[in-house]
């Protein structure tokens, strides 16, 4: 018999993604430079030039080497590199014989639900949160379970701690944040563990802290992010390229067990074991030795910044109600009303391409991916400001 978990999966799109294709057929109807699309994050700052000269360089060497298996964790010399660079740069203790190559962030908390939440069992995340969590955790048969955030859309701890339960195994937390480019604090990550430690002696069992970060290098104006592993034994870091690199459509990050974890080698067997029942052989050999050789780099970050501050500065001039974001490429914008899909949809009169927030946990706001040129955003304002007038707010 058919899953109907998994008919419903295919019938109800991913709404960023429905969005874009949206765009693109209006594009395609009236031209692109009529039509404003913030829906996908997908990088618009080119791959450093360590990407292309390492492909080339590769494409050189023996082709039954380069594009032939890797180890199902990867290759040993990329984990080194890997390990060695982040320790240096974020003081931990990551160790290669804990890490596992995956097939992008996606993969990496797929993995990590099934291997650490049996059916029944439960994953807190913080809403707003990147709308497939839900998914990763329902598909291996647990229960997500939402916890809201303060009005500076930071992580509402006392009801964090409210939602700990002796079903609890896993917590996801993303910083910064998709959607709302929210970075946790020092003192936000010490309360958080914190708590995490009194559940775990409370209910007798580990409580695995899962830290999403494909935005980990993209914070602006100097803003510290401290790193999670530092304030928690037991983290899970699920990591990605797409974002550093620009390399979304190249499918290639990692997963590594704190290397102070008490159980980390059973916790590593259980998500390599989960990484085999998804059929995930290696991944991308190519692009394993092409990450090797360009660890530590990052594509040119600057233009997002460029681009954060004339969107919000534009949209909170007009009279928009906006988070500011410290990192990632987003803004969350407040709608004013309160059906953000309805805002949405009045949205694209104007052509501009705006992702509800309901399925990233909350409502009332809506996603603006900046992403994207910075022509783009000053072409862009008229059509905010038409939107703007419609629903009557006033200029500051």
């Amino acid at each position: 018999m058919l899953s109907e978990y998994h008919i419903g999966l295919g019938r109800k799109k991913n709404c960023m993604r429905e969005l874009a294709a949206f765009a693109g057929a209006r594009k395609a109807q009236i031209g692109a430079d009529k039509v404003f699309d913030f829906s996908l994050g997908n990088p618009s700052i080119p791959a450093p030039p360590c990407v292309n000269d390492a492909i080339r360089e590769l494409l050189e060497l023996d082709s039954i080497e380069v594009h032939g298996y890797t180890t199902a964790a990867g290759l040993p010399s990329l984990r080194k590199a890997i390990a060695d660079d982040f320790n240096a740069r974020y003081g931990g203790d990551i160790r290669p014989e804990r890490m596992y190559v995956i097939c992008g962030a996606a993969a990496g908390l797929a993995i990590c639900a099934k291997a650490l939440v049996q059916p029944g069992e439960e994953a807190i995340a913080f809403a707003p949160f990147f709308t497939e969590y839900r998914v990763f955790v329902e598909g291996a048969g647990g229960v997500l379970v939402s916890v809201p955030p303060t009005a500076e859309l930071q992580p509402d701890l006392e009801a964090f701690e409210r939602a700990l339960s002796e079903k609890t195994q896993m917590v996801i937390i993303n910083t910064p944040n998709n959607p709302s480019g929210v970075v946790l604090t020092a003192e936000t990550l010490t309360r958080l563990s914190d708590l995490l430690r009194a559940a775990e002696a409370r209910y007798g069992h580990p409580i695995y802290l899962v830290s999403d970060e494909p935005y980990r290098e993209l914070v602006y104006d100097g803003k510290p992010i401290p790193h999670p592993v530092n304030f928690y034994d037991d983290t899970i870091i699920d990591y990605s390229y797409s974002k550093s690199l620009s390399l979304p459509g190249e499918r290639i990050g990692y997963l590594a067990v704190s290397s102070r974890m008490a159980n980390g080698d059973e916790v590593y067997a259980a998500i390599a074991g989960a990484a085999r029942t998804c059929g995930y052989v290696n991944a991308p050999s190519l692009m394993q030795r092409v990450v090797e050789k360009c660890v530590g780099q990052t594509s040119d970050i600057a233009e997002y910044k460029i681009n954060r501050d004339l969107l919000f500065n534009g949209l909170t001039e007009l009279g928009f109600d906006c988070v500011f974001p410290d990192g990632a490429f987003y803004i969350f914008m407040k709608t004013p009303e309160p059906d953000a899909v309805a805002f949405s949809e009045r949205a694209k009169k104007y052509e501009l391409i705006l992702v509800p927030s309901n399925d990233f946990g909350v409502e009332g706001y809506v996603r603006l991916a900046y992403c994207v040129s910075a022509d783009t955003i000053r072409r862009s304002m008229p059509a905010f400001a038409q939107l703007a007038a419609e629903y009557g707010l006033q200029k500051k």
